[in-house]
């Protein structure tokens, strides 16, 4: 019998691998891909932000989940900083607090960590697909069919975006099939279709940048992107939960001055100039000005610049997410992540139902409950 099996070789099925390895478990991957860590890659490809250096309970406010609390206190951003510097890739935190490793890529950390895993007698077969269950595991093979039956078994199969790098959520019917309850799946961290004049072609792919991104009582600095969908990016995603859940986006275009101070500016200006015009002088960006024109003429112009309405059409399809919200449910799992319905099978990462942003918590995430995993499975 095969002693412990993970599934899925993504960063929580890596770091689960490398606890039962620590603990003297003989271990087996088994990734679909070609090769390991697709979207862990591609997330590194702008710089790899692997945590975010903040106190760890505002750290796991971040996540507005009971259940990860004891997982992330266990193995949070101190923790992931020291796990990079022991791998070789040294990092360093950034003006925002956002952590990176000094080499910005994800590739040099992955061969280390790979390296330190073949080391440990971790085997990783690749090109093997799970494709669901037979009195075992059954996989697609370059061989053919195989099916395996573990003694031990981590889950790490990702959620439902991206599924060109692996996240395909084709386990959901599988694990139904044998009980596991499942919450629906949702874009987090995504975009929003927009509606465009055609006059807005113009600013298509440009940033609107330094700009306070409003939804009820939130309030986020930040920028985004205009493309011809939508709107997109790093200040999209920081509010996109509360978009999805029906939140309306005002965006404050000058938040560094009072309405005041940009109302006396206002008054300075000959009331004869256009609209445009009086936004320029004031140093609106040709991308914020374009927005202010397409919704804001209506408005009084310190209205349209302090306090501009966005009509934001339905988030983008969920494979264009960065994460999800959604997956196997925490009543279907034991704190120790082990599946109610199936014992001795341990879930992780993104197959889980948590959400988090941008910004570092994703990847210490997955990290943490692939580790929480690996270490329950080595005991079982």
């Amino acid at each position: 019998m095969l002693d412990a099996l993970v599934i899925g070789a993504g960063p929580a099925g890596l770091m689960a691998a490398e606890e039962l390895a620590k603990a003297g478990r003989r271990v087996v991957i088994c990734e679909g891909k070609s090769s390991p860590a697709r979207k862990f890659l591609m997330a590194g490809k702008s710089g790899l932000n692997i945590t975010k250096a903040q106190a760890l309970p505002a750290f796991i406010d971040a996540y507005q989940s009971p259940h990860m609390a004891a997982i992330l206190a266990d193995f949070g951003p101190q923790e992931v900083m020291d796990w990079c510097n022991q791998l070789g890739a040294d990092v360093f935190t950034g003006s925002s607090g956002r952590v990176f490793p000094k080499a910005m890529k994800a590739s040099p950390l992955l061969r280390a960590w790979l390296a330190r895993l073949a080391g440990m007698g971790v085997e990783l077969r690749s090109r093997w697909r799970w494709v669901g269950f037979d009195d075992g595991f059954a996989f697609d093979t370059p061989q053919g069919r195989a099916v395996l039956q573990p003694a031990v078994t981590v889950l790490a199969l990702g959620g439902a975006s991206w599924a060109r790098l692996g996240s395909d959520a084709a386990w959901v019917p599988w694990l139904a099939d044998q009980g596991v309850g499942i919450a629906p799946f949702l874009p987090a961290n995504m975009g929003f279709h927009v509606d465009w004049s055609p006059h807005m072609a113009k600013v298509f792919g440009q940033a609107v940048k330094g700009v306070a991104l409003c939804v009820g009582n939130r309030r986020e600095r930040g920028e985004f992107v205009i493309s011809s969908k939508g709107v997109e990016g790093g200040g999209i995603y920081a509010v996109s939960r509360d978009l999805r859940d029906g939140g309306a986006l005002i965006l404050d275009l000058m938040p560094d001055l009072s309405a005041d101070a940009v109302a006396l500016r206002l008054s300075a200006m000959r009331s004869s100039e256009t609209l445009a015009n009086r936004l320029r002088k004031l140093g609106l960006s040709a991308p914020a000005l374009a927005l202010v024109m397409e919704y804001g003429r209506a408005l009084a112009p310190l209205q349209a610049i302090k306090s501009l309405p966005i009509p934001l059409g339905p988030p983008r399809p969920i494979d264009e997410a960065i994460s999800v919200a959604g997956g196997i449910t925490f009543a279907s799992v034991t704190p120790d992540l082990e599946l109610s319905a199936l014992p001795n099978t341990y879930a992780c990462g993104e197959m889980l139902d948590w959400e988090a942003p941008t910004g570092g918590y994703l990847l210490t995430g997955c990290l943490a409950t692939g580790r929480w995993a690996g270490r329950a499975a080595a005991r079982g």
